[in-house]
């Protein structure tokens, strides 16, 4: 079990103040203020639903359904695959993929395998999936045909990847829509092993079974922090167990929901809110490989989805789509957003449009998805002065401070840095004991967010204290930006800040000075960038400057470059 995050003896932490939560008297009425997960593992929660409802679809994905029963054929054959080929527990799976049903596959499988998964984001390029590659050590990389051939295939011999599983998004369906896949065609991929043949050459095949332990890492999940390199955080199966559950009991989720996968699977919350928030109610998740908003709006009116989590980018899209209508969202009527600031205005124009509200949730990579969120049918409120809307109330078993510099807790209405702690609490980095000390020291997980509790245990989050920039739930990190501005050689010194962006909440501007005798235009460093980085993080506005300002230290003055920006 999930040690009690009360227990002294298990975290050796004082709690004694833990049953004077003053959110707790805005609980829905019958909610428990704490609760224990009924399963231990991810594993072990699949299984059951399997058991429940074996022909009730897992997944739909356009005109393709997967029953529970065929995707525990289709992941033990994917285990027995990967088994057959010297694969032990405790090795990594790096799956390289968008919004497919072969994530799924992938995942399952790898559990069933006894292997540890690595979520990575299908719009990272070459340099940044050789290092997450080499950093997690992966020895079996599933990824999809075109992201193998622009840029997987280059670096891979200089990784320790030895199986290459590659496959198409056209798989699982027939329908090819345009508006997902473009001109999507299906390409051979020399040297490596067609998933889909793979499945059916290991179907009825099984590897021997395995079991997890609550503290066994079922994946990693990369987050660039905003202090050094992409560290792997070890969400773990005890983790995903618990905030799965938590899905469960606050948006009330059951086998009848119909859940919409509209956050990349990759991300902490397509994980937990879209595929273990599914598989432990055995709930279909509806996937449609990349977010378009009319085709989302045709996907919703067709397949009625009642719960989704996504960032509020979505949410305005899908207000902006030419064939949105009060109808089209009718069935989906338990929605949260997360990820980045959500304008109040934006709620309520949704809700005028939809007739839903958009409740808030905040949680971190760390904390394996929410550590809060706004209670179903509850409204959050808004700061007088800033505008800001309440991130929530924390959830179940989740005990959450506001600290000084000194780390001492401060009172209602006082603003300091955010740190929490409860069952979802990662317990570390993979192989950086150094950055897990420094962030998670006790098993408290300083997020690096400045907020506040208001006196009804409300939380706002008013500024983060390092400099990470939030583009529409997509954190970056400056000097990762930064370093490829470096590689042009024009460029003498560069600084990299997030400015408002309308949409985005946030978007990268970069300040650039020049070496002497050499000319570029704002646009050639854009294009520049964008060749080389996920489309998320390149830089959307550049600024040249003479010099950029530093203080006397020669450390870059990123509040004068924001102030400059805004």
């Amino acid at each position: 079990m999930i040690p009690d995050p009360r227990s002294s003896v298990s975290n050796g932490n004082d709690m004694s103040t833990y049953d004077e939560r003053p959110w707790l008297q805005h609980y829905p009425a019958g909610q428990p203020h704490d609760i224990r997960p009924e399963f231990s593992d991810g594993l072990s929660m699949f299984r059951a639903s399997v058991a429940r409802n074996p022909d009730g679809d897992a997944i739909r994905y356009f005109d393709g359904r997967i029953s529970y029963r065929e995707l525990d054929v289709l992941t033990d054959a994917f285990a027995a695959a990967l088994y057959d080929r010297g694969f032990t527990p405790g090795e990594r799976v790096a799956l390289y993929l968008q919004n497919v049903p072969q994530f799924v596959i992938g995942l399952v499988g790898t559990w069933k395998a006894g292997g540890i998964a690595v979520s990575i984001n299908p719009m990272n390029r070459a340099r940044e999936l050789e290092l997450l590659l080499t950093d997690s050590g992966s020895s079996v990389l599933v990824c999809l045909q075109d992201l193998f051939h622009d840029v997987a295939a280059a670096i891979l011999p200089r990784t320790a990847v030895r199986t290459v599983l590659t496959t198409s998004e056209l798989d699982f369906q027939t329908g090819d829509d345009p508006r997902s896949f473009g001109s999507s065609v299906r390409r051979e991929c020399p040297g490596t092993t067609d998933l889909v043949e793979l499945l059916e050459q290991f179907r009825g095949s099984a590897a021997p079974q395995v079991t997890f332990r609550p503290e066994d890492p079922a994946f990693l999940t990369y987050t660039s922090g905003t202090t050094g390199p992409p560290k792997g955080a070890m969400n773990t199966h005890g983790n995903v167990a618990f905030n799965s559950q938590v899905y469960r009991e606050w948006a009330k989720l059951g086998p009848d929901d119909v859940v919409l996968g509209v956050a990349p699977l990759f991300h902490i919350t397509g994980l937990i809110a879209g595929i273990t928030g599914a598989l432990l109610v055995g709930a279909p998740l509806v996937l449609f490989h990349r977010f378009e908003p009319t085709l989302a709006i045709d996907v919703i009116r067709a397949t009625r989805p009642t719960f989704t989590v996504g960032s509020i980018t979505v949410f305005i899209a899908l207000m902006n789509a030419p064939n949105a209508d009060r109808d089209a969202l009718a069935s989906l009527t338990k929605i949260w957003s997360g990820g980045a600031p959500i304008p109040p205005a934006t709620v309520e124009a949704f809700q005028e449009m939809f007739g839903h509200y958009i409740h808030n949730i905040y949680g971190l990579t760390e904390t394996t998805s929410p550590t809060h969120a706004v209670p179903m049918g509850a409204r959050a409120p808004v700061d007088k002065e800033s505008g800001a809307l309440s991130v929530g109330l924390p959830v179940f078993s989740t005990v959450v401070r506001v600290v000084d510099e000194d780390g001492k807790e401060l009172p209602p209405g006082e603003v300091g840095e955010i740190v929490s702690e409860g069952p979802q609490v990662v317990p570390g980095y993979w192989n950086k004991p150094e950055e897990t000390a420094t962030a998670l020291p006790g098993g408290r997980l300083h997020t690096g967010d400045v907020g506040y509790m208001d006196e009804n245990g409300w939380f706002y989050i008013v500024d983060r204290k390092k400099d990470q920039i939030n583009a529409g739930g997509y954190k970056i990190w400056p000097r990762e930006v930064e370093d490829v501005l470096y590689e042009h050689p024009a460029v003498r010194e560069a600084a990299v800040v997030g400015v408002p962006d309308e949409y985005r909440g946030e978007t990268v501007k970069a300040f650039v000075s020049l070496r002497p005798g050499q000319t570029v235009q704002p646009e050639e460093l854009i294009t520049f960038c964008k060749e080389r980085m996920a489309a998320y993080k390149y830089p959307r506005l550049v600024e040249i400057l003479d010099e950029i300002p530093k203080n006397a230290s020669g450390k870059l003055l990123r509040r004068e470059l924001r102030n400059r920006g805004r």
